[in-house]
């Protein structure tokens, strides 16, 4: 049932109202109305002390297919209209009871009628509501507006996988890298996905669309920086000028700190001195989630002897200071290239002969980009950290737990090859299926040697036994054992070890690597 009717609502009697009564004994109150200028006359309620005005349109009350109550304004102030807008409101919910009208479909066409500025503004609201960073929701955005105005889309009806692909072909064309097109149409393809998922769409648009795989034209590789560069760059820099608003011994401790605990840029600048445990056995830093890159919280350990030194530099700062005044993004870029730089120059300058110092200058050592035009930048930094993790020989899922990667395929792709002696090891732990012996025993074992065997011994010896055997072991890995003797806990590694003063020679031993307290291999800072 829908039913139809005015409001009214009381107001206080203007200014300079005259106040008149009509035969039938009823007040009014008549005054020029400021916006229009015309003379307005309406009534006064029962005490006389206010005008009862009613609304200029209709308003239609009416319950809906679940029985719950709506009241809209039916956008006119003629009563014939209203009812008949009254009477097609109530004509839609019989037929939405009786299911003739489709609920979803009735979704879908509203959505339709939207602008994808409208969804596009309702879906940044969606990522800011997940907890996304506002960097990923701005760049997203961001990325998805260029990509509706290049192909022109205003309704979710024009969104089509050939006119985003065209766009994707023009980006290759122009000489974009392979990860510059996937960010972008990864953007895309996630605001699709979620115009689908929230009943927007039928289905996905772009369900079709492939992205590229970054790897097959990486742009910008970077590379891990060496022992030996790290103990130039330590010593220079420590030593250096004062650059962006921080110190040499500011910005030494700033790398330390990166490699040691694989922490990005953003997240070093998020530290404060109360994220800093420096008195636990073994120290270590937090970032909170809202400033990692998973919007997971992180700890991560560091040497005692970097935890004395930045207990010494944040003696005077107050808990909530910034640990690390560091400029803004680019200029932590420009400040770690330039430093780079000063070290490449005071160890060209202490070369001991021109022919050392040519050899030296021919050198990929301390340069931001090497031969194979792999680049040296802050990030650098925490690659150095799984590199050095990689090639001091600590397990994949010990890396994989330090560096905070989502899985261990990441891991094994970004350091795989750099793990020691594995095809080598692998090789060796093979049987020598060759050897005479070997051949010797399985004919035996099999009869085939005319001493006879029976099939049940056969297989205890080089099946079922050595399954069971080795499903009741304990294989060691390294690590300590825990309360039952298996060796399954996979303990952080500290990088512990004392650092060792080798900034006068220019040579690179990235095996050099210390046993820490835990067992670990651990590389030297």
């Amino acid at each position: 049932m829908a039913s139809i009717y005015r409001r009214t609502r009381s107001y206080p009697i203007p200014d300079g109202a005259e106040i008149v009564t009509n035969r039938s004994g009823q007040r009014f109150a008549k005054w020029a109305d400021r916006k229009t200028g015309r003379t307005r006359k309406e009534p006064l309620n029962a005490d006389g002390d206010a005008v009862l005005i009613e609304s200029g349109n209709y308003l239609i009350a009416y319950h809906d297919a679940d029985g719950k109550r709506h009241q809209v304004n039916s956008g006119t102030p003629n009563r014939e209209t209203a009812e008949q807008i009254a009477g097609r409101l109530k004509d839609d919910v019989a037929l939405r009871r009786r299911g003739i009208i489709n609920a979803d479909q009735e979704q879908l066409a509203t959505a339709g009628r939207q602008t994808l500025a409208q969804h596009l503004t309702d879906f940044q609201a969606s990522m800011t509501a997940a907890g996304r960073t506002s960097d990923h929701v701005s760049r997203t955005v961001g990325f998805i507006r260029e990509i509706l105005d290049a192909a022109g889309y205003v309704t979710l009806a024009d969104i089509k996988a050939d006119g985003v692909n065209r766009y994707a072909s023009d980006l290759t064309n122009k000489g974009k890298s392979a990860r510059t097109v996937q960010a972008r149409l990864t953007a895309i393809k996630s605001f699709t996905r979620w115009l689908t998922t929230h009943g927007k769409l039928a289905r996905d648009p772009l369900a079709s669309v492939k992205k590229p795989n970054p790897k097959a034209d990486r742009r910008l590789e970077r590379r891990m920086l060496l022992h030996d560069e790290w103990d130039w760059l330590r010593a220079t820099t420590e030593q250096g000028p004062e650059r962006y608003g921080m110190t040499g011994r500011e910005r030494m401790l700033l790398y330390a700190v990166a490699i040691q605990t694989g922490l990005r840029s953003g997240e070093c600048r998020s530290l404060t001195r109360g994220r800093l445990f420096l008195d636990s056995a073994p120290p270590y830093v937090t970032a909170k989630a809202g400033n990692t890159k998973n919007r997971k919280d992180a700890r991560q350990y560091i040497q005692p002897g970097l935890a004395a030194e930045l207990a010494q530099h944040i003696e005077t700062k107050a808990p909530g200071a910034n640990v690390f005044p560091m400029p803004e993004e680019t200029n932590v870029a420009r400040m770690f290239r330039a430093d780079l730089a000063d070290a490449w120059r005071a160890w060209l300058a202490a070369a001991v002969d021109a022919d050392e110092r040519l050899r030296r200058e021919q050198s990929d050592f301390l340069q931001a980009v090497n031969h194979e035009g792999e680049r040296a930048d802050f990030h650098s930094l925490r690659h150095t950290t799984g590199a050095w993790l990689a090639l001091a020989g600590n397990h994949p899922k010990v890396v994989q737990t330090v560096m905070r990667h989502s899985s261990i395929t990441l891991t094994m792709d970004t350091y795989g090859h750099l793990f020691p002696g594995q095809d080598a090891d692998a090789v060796a732990s093979l049987p020598d299926i060759l050897g005479g012996d070997i051949i010797a025993e399985a004919q035996r074992a099999t009869g085939t040697d005319g001493g006879g065997s029976n099939m049940a011994a056969n297989r205890q010896q080089y099946g079922s036994k050595t399954l069971q055997d080795a499903a009741g072991r304990c294989e060691a890995d390294g690590n300590s054992p825990d309360e039952s003797g298996c060796h399954n806990v996979l303990p952080i590694n500290t990088l512990r070890g004392k650092r060792r003063d080798v900034a006068g020679r220019g040579e690179s031993r990235p095996g050099r690597i210390r046993t820490s307290d835990q067992g670990i291999m651990s590389p030297l800072l």
